[in-house]
């Protein structure tokens, strides 16, 4: 698994310690288990892709948007693979940061930035918990809905 501008990595590790072999990226390093691979880079200004050629069973970005990237994940999600893909969308300004509509998805926007992978599932609107804002999550799978490869 692949986390993404991981933070703190709270979704690497919950893999992690469930056994899965894990990669994790961030622009600072925020001392994870060695048992996580972790890449310190900048994807946002011009650091090159860190997985070049590397394909993953599945792929989790939460909580952040760099447009630009859209196509390498999808390039980079393996045969059976799943990528789920969560962050702000507009509306969101009510409620605190992120309010900048530069990161804010519009609406729909992962489904169509996605939507040549096979959608498994889709949600927009206002979240209550665990602070009130306005998300967009999708689920995608490379391949059709039935191959999903669970890593053994």
């Amino acid at each position: 698994m692949l986390d993404v501008a991981c933070g703190e990595g709270r979704h690497a590790v919950f893999v992690a310690e469930r056994g899965f072999e894990v990669w994790a990226d961030d622009r600072t390093d925020p001392g994870l288990p060695p048992s996580i691979h972790f890449t310190k880079a900048d994807l946002e200004n011009a650091s090159p892709w860190p997985f070049p050629e590397k394909k993953f069973a599945a792929i989790v970005v939460a909580n952040y948007l760099h447009r630009p990237l859209f196509a390498r994940l999808a390039q980079s999600l393996d045969e059976g693979g799943v990528l789920i893909y969560e962050t702000f969308m507009r509306g969101n300004e009510r409620y605190g940061k992120p309010a900048n509509p530069d990161f804010l998805l519009a609406p729909g926007e992962l489904l169509e930035a996605f939507g040549a992978l096979t959608v498994a599932a889709f949600e927009q609107g206002t979240l209550e918990r665990p602070k009130k804002a306005v998300v967009q999550r999708v689920c995608v799978l490379r391949g059709e809905a039935g191959s999903v490869k669970i890593p053994a």
